[in-house]
């Protein structure tokens, strides 16, 4: 019998291989497309976030190859960085890597990084995301277990002995929200500072910030996948730290 009262762990270790597969499949992908790409295919770029800039060279899809003024909040001269690029003029797997980013990340190659004379598809903090989300499925894939609930299957991942206080004072909520802000707060306060004033961050504090934030963004999805009731009997069958146990409440 293992700690969380059930006999096996099959589902933990399945939805994090799932998570850990696809974030890190991509990371992957994010590394190898400027090495394999020849030299300098990929210019300097500066789109933005949540929108299509570097699909075509020109039109709405190809907002980032425009001659903007340089200074700019967004975007800059791209003739002066290197030339247009549109993705979809790529081999397939290199256009859904670099198309996947354009959509999901601004590109801003001041806050990226460069491998063989390309610019890589996602920002120094987006790569520190994708590698946080890897670690923190892994670490729950390690450790992690089935507790009924989301948080109490977050919690899942640290020795009983430390949480027994947690669970005899029922402090489960604010344990959860505590642990998960000190993961996700540091890049909260670096990224709204940076946007918010005259501050400019650097590509390792980005880096961190980004996999602090994955960290937590992994422990959560796979706990998400890994919570359910319907594996236990009943509320009475689940362990919990300290001898604590769920109670079910009776409709009146």
């Amino acid at each position: 019998m293992l700690p969380n009262g059930r006999e096996d762990r099959d589902r933990e270790k399945r939805m994090a291989i799932y998570i850990s597969a696809f974030f890190g499949g991509y990371l992957f992908l994010v590394f190898l497309a400027p090495i394999a790409l020849p030299t300098n295919t990929i210019p300097e770029l500066s789109g933005r976030a949540n929108a299509i800039d570097y699909m075509t060279e020109d039109g709405s899809t190809g907002w980032g190859n425009n001659d903007w003024p340089e200074g700019s909040k967004l975007g800059h001269n791209q003739s002066a960085h290197g030339g247009s690029f549109a993705w979809s003029e790529l081999n397939p797997i290199w256009a859904f890597t670099y198309g996947f980013a354009d959509l999901n990340c601004h590109q801003k190659h001041y806050r990226s990084w460069e491998i063989n004379g390309n610019q890589l598809a996602f920002c120094a903090r987006d790569v520190g995301i994708f590698a946080g989300v890897v670690i923190g499925a892994a670490v729950f894939g390690r450790l992690g277990y089935n507790r009924w609930t989301l948080r109490d299957t977050f919690l899942s991942i640290f020795p009983d002995q430390w949480l027994e206080t947690v669970y005899q004072k029922n402090l489960r909520g604010i344990a959860s929200l505590c642990i998960a802000s000190i993961l996700i707060i540091p890049m909260g306060i670096d990224g709204f500072t940076q946007l918010l004033t005259d501050y400019e961050s650097n590509n390792l504090l980005r880096l961190i910030t980004g996999l602090g934030f994955g960290i937590a963004l992994g422990l959560i999805f796979v706990a998400s996948l890994s919570a359910r009731p319907n594996e236990f009997e009943g509320a009475w069958q689940v362990s919990l730290p300290g001898g604590a146990r769920f109670q079910v409440k009776e409709e009146e």
